[in-house]
């Protein structure tokens, strides 16, 4: 055989051999899924957060990290504790796509000012405005967030037109008793402040669903697992403080990944030792993406329960003007 031949041979051979590596489909990206949201998305109240340079606490142990290692989701975790409606929209919506193929968003909270009502109403009867800061929430809950919810929603139809979308809600934080030193939250507040809850979850639900997407409503999954219950998912009054009155890592795990799953990936997610480790293993990587949103991601502005203290001039002003003892107040009080 001469040279030529064997040149022949060679590349029928090789042809041979590639031919069916080169019709190989190409390896498919791993799905797209950006969470967008606050501190009930980013995972505040875990204990744990990524080293992103912000102060978003976002965590591996929070549900978008565990549902995106259970699908193998490719994640780009952008929820921030603290972010308003107007937060979403300015400093995350920029990470959606017409790629994204899953979207969760969590907002309107921080809106109504629920950080603020807490604080209020943790204050004894005697010198909290409980009431009234309920009632302020409640007619902004009414009155002007469905409008500011109907434009986010719509914002991030446009910039991910082809992703699954669900808008995920809150808990009722209380059981009707307060078990935490210094907070005097009273039966009828923690009621009403359940109510809230409820509403906001009525106008996320309403909103949800007439831009066409998904609503998650934990509401069911924490019944048991309030602040105070035997097997309690929802931190209360906490050190640091900035977890106070959020889920906890259980709260994520058997709470919201559970209920939020299904709706976005069709499938409930169970928290396996396998999944939190797989979760845990993206921390660095996703802490790295994060990083390239760092500066907007720090205009953000906390929203941050406030502990009472009793100790302050205005306290002591309180009390003597409802004619109690405060000393012996605190003295009796110190459970």
């Amino acid at each position: 055989m001469n040279r030529t031949s064997r040149l022949a041979v060679l590349g029928t051979a090789l042809a041979g051999l590639l031919t069916p590596l080169l019709l190989q489909p190409a390896q498919a990206a791993a799905p797209g899924y950006v969470a967008l949201g606050d501190s009930y998305s980013s995972g505040t109240g875990t204990r744990s957060y990524l080293a992103d340079g912000t102060g978003c606490q976002r965590s591996t142990a929070a549900y978008p990290s565990l549902i995106a290692a259970a699908r193998g989701y490719a994640l780009n975790f952008r929820a921030c504790s603290g972010a308003t409606v107007a937060d979403v929209t300015t400093t995350q919506l920029s990470a959606l796509t017409s790629a994204t193929s899953y979207v969760s968003v969590s907002v309107g909270g921080n809106d109504a000012g629920f950080a603020d009502v807490l604080t209020e109403c943790a204050l004894p009867g005697w010198m909290s405005s409980c009431d009234r800061a309920i009632n302020t929430a409640q007619s902004f809950i009414n009155a002007t967030l469905p409008s500011r919810l109907a434009t986010l929603y719509s914002g991030i139809r446009g910039r991910a037109p082809y992703a699954k979308v669900v808008v995920v809600g809150y808990p009722r934080i209380f059981n009707g008793e307060d078990c935490n030193a210094f907070t005097w939250f009273s039966p009828a507040e923690e009621s009403r402040l359940n109510q809230t809850a409820d509403l906001l979850n009525a106008r996320l639900a309403t909103a949800a669903a007439a831009a066409g997407f998904s609503f998650a409503d934990p509401t069911s999954r924490f019944v048991g697992h309030a602040v105070c219950d035997a097997d309690e998912w929802i931190n209360g009054l906490s050190n640091p403080i900035s977890e106070s009155y959020h889920p906890k890592a259980t709260g994520h795990a058997n709470g919201y990944t559970p209920t939020v799953s299904p709706l976005l990936t069709g499938a409930t997610v169970a928290v396996t030792a396998e999944v939190t480790a797989a979760s845990s293993a993206s921390a660095d990587e996703q802490a790295a993406l994060q990083q390239q949103y760092a500066d907007a991601d720090r205009t953000i502005e906390q929203e941050t329960f406030v502990a009472p203290d009793l100790t302050t001039p205005e306290a002591r002003r309180a009390a003597r003007r409802a004619g109690v003892d405060i000393d012996r107040f605190l003295a009796r009080s110190n459970r």
